[in-house]
Formats: structure tokens, C-alpha cells, sequence
């Protein structure tokens, strides 16, 4: 009699019906690189920062603008939003700054090497850092703008410059001017990807950007002052004025312009960060 014996099975074997089933690939998709970027934005100090900074500017002189303005002054015939929101003037440095600390300060302190060896792709991590930055900054703008103005409007009240959110045009530019400061960040944003130097960066947006078009602005050339029209500090004032601009572009059309500026350059940025080592 011969006895048959069956060899147990372990339960690590691949036949195995009690086998683990095996882990799934770890997968690289943009929203997994977005939701990175947006996490490592938010725990820099420097991003919480320069927003506050950029903040307490536009509130802080804002309610000053309110608190100090007489009824029948000089300013009795100026945009009420202009008036309200000219901190944005000052804040515009900050949020610049951080738009390219986010790019070049990552070249600055060799942070741009663990990123690119995690995406070998390269772009992904730039479009992310770009729409974590844009998200970040308008949604901070608006609600400090449309702060700024309703707190305004307490000493405003019983002003030639009272106003409410349904008057004509004061929802749109207090709506374009946090899109615009977006996107002059976002400018700024794409010179540090570009350059990959933080001072450099401040320095170009500074001179090409903020001081450029004043100088360009004293030659004596119709064509210059028909191109300055689009240039990024030009076309604020439409984009953050209730009433019509003379001699300026519409909001529209000063929101397009803004938009294409941002994007050629980040294109510029991405043809080199495609072509270039890190």
C-alpha cells in the first residue's frame, strides 16, 4: 500500500487563494504633483508672510484712505474703487516676491533637484507650482479686497464716494483687481522660473516690469504709447477702476493682455526647463 501525500500550501505562494492581493503602482498624475505644490507652498513661512503682508497693505491703507477722506475735496470726482484699493500699488512688490521665490528660490536652495527627480517629466511641477500660486493669491486678494472696500465704506457713508457692491461696476473691479494682482504674480512668478535667480528675478520685474513703461512713456512716439497701453502696470487701472479709463484699454481687453504676458513667459520658462539641465 503506497501513500499519497500532498504537500501543504504556503500561503505566500502565488496559487494561493489567501495571497495578498499585489499593491498597485505608485502612479504620477497632475493632480497628485498639484496637490504636492500646493502643500509645499502653504507650509513656507515665506508664503504666509508675504500674503499677510500684502493684506494688512491693502487693508491698512484702505480704511486710512476712509477714516481721513473730507467730503468736497480734491478726490470728490476719483473712482471710489481706486481710491479704496490703492494700497494694491504697494502689495504688488510682496506678491511678486513670492511668486518668484516660489520658482527661483527653489534653484537658490537646491530644493529644485528632489522636485525634478520625483517628476522627471519637468513641466508638470512648473504648471502645478503656477496654478497653486495663482489659486493662493487671488483667493487671498478677493477676500481682501472686498474687505478692504466694505470696511471702507463705514466712514464712507455719508460721502460723495459712498457706494455699494450692486452700484454699477464696483463687483467687477473689485473682482478684476484681485485677477489682476494674480496675474502680475504670476508674471513675476514665471521671470524666477526663467532666470532661476531670485535677485535677478526682483530686479527684472522691477526695472522691465514696474519701471520700463514710465521711462519708455517720455518718448515722443504715437506707436509707444499705443503698445505701453498693454504693458502690465498700464493695464491695471481699467482692470481696478468702477468707471470708464480715458485713453486706456477696456477691463477686458486689460485682463487678456495680462494673461498673455504670464503665459509667454511661462512658455519661455517651460522651453527652457525642457532643454536645460536643472
Amino acid at each position: 500500500m503506497t501513500t499519497t501525500t500532498t504537500a501543504p500550501t504556503s500561503p505566500a505562494s502565488p496559487t494561493s487563494p489567501s495571497a495578498p492581493a499585489a499593491a498597485p503602482p505608485y502612479r504620477l498624475t497632475p493632480r497628485r504633483v498639484l496637490r504636492s505644490e500646493w502643500h509645499k507652498l502653504w507650509t513656507l513661512r515665506s508664503t504666509w508672510i508675504t500674503l499677510l503682508s500684502s493684506s494688512l497693505m491693502i487693508l491698512g491703507i484702505g480704511l486710512t484712505m476712509g477714516i481721513t477722506y473730507e467730503a468736497g475735496g480734491d478726490d470728490a470726482d476719483m473712482d471710489v474703487v481706486v481710491i479704496v484699493l490703492i494700497g494694491m500699488q504697494l502689495s504688488q512688490i510682496a506678491v511678486a516676491v513670492l511668486g518668484i521665490l516660489c520658482t527661483a528660490g527653489e534653484y537658490a536652495n537646491g530644493m529644485v533637484r528632489a522636485s525634478m527627480t520625483a517628476v522627471p517629466r519637468r513641466l508638470p511641477v512648473l504648471w502645478a507650482k503656477a496654478a497653486a500660486y495663482t489659486a493662493a493669491t487671488f483667493l487671498t486678494t478677493l477676500g481682501t479686497v472686498f474687505a478692504t472696500f466694505l470696511g471702507a465704506q463705514v466712514f464712507l457713508g455719508d460721502t460723495e464716494q459712498a457706494a455699494s457692491l450692486g452700484d454699477p461696476g464696483i463687483l467687477r473691479a473689485l473682482v478684476g483687481s484681485a485677477a489682476a494682482m494674480a496675474l502680475l504674480g504670476l508674471t513675476a512668478l514665471a521671470l524666477g522660473a526663467l532666470l532661476r535667480s531670485v535677485p535677478g528675478a526682483i530686479g527684472a520685474f522691477i526695472g522691465g516690469v514696474l519701471l520700463l513703461p514710465e521711462v519708455v512713456s517720455a518718448l515722443p512716439f504715437d506707436a509707444v504709447s499705443d503698445a505701453l497701453r498693454y504693458f502690465p502696470t498700464k493695464v491695471l487701472q481699467p482692470i481696478g477702476s468702477a468707471q470708464p479709463v480715458e485713453d486706456a484699454v477696456s477691463p477686458g481687453v486689460g485682463l487678456l493682455a495680462l494673461t498673455l504676458w504670464a503665459l509667454a513667459l511661462l512658455g519661455l520658462a517651460s522651453l527652457r526647463l525642457k532643454r536645460r539641465d536643472v
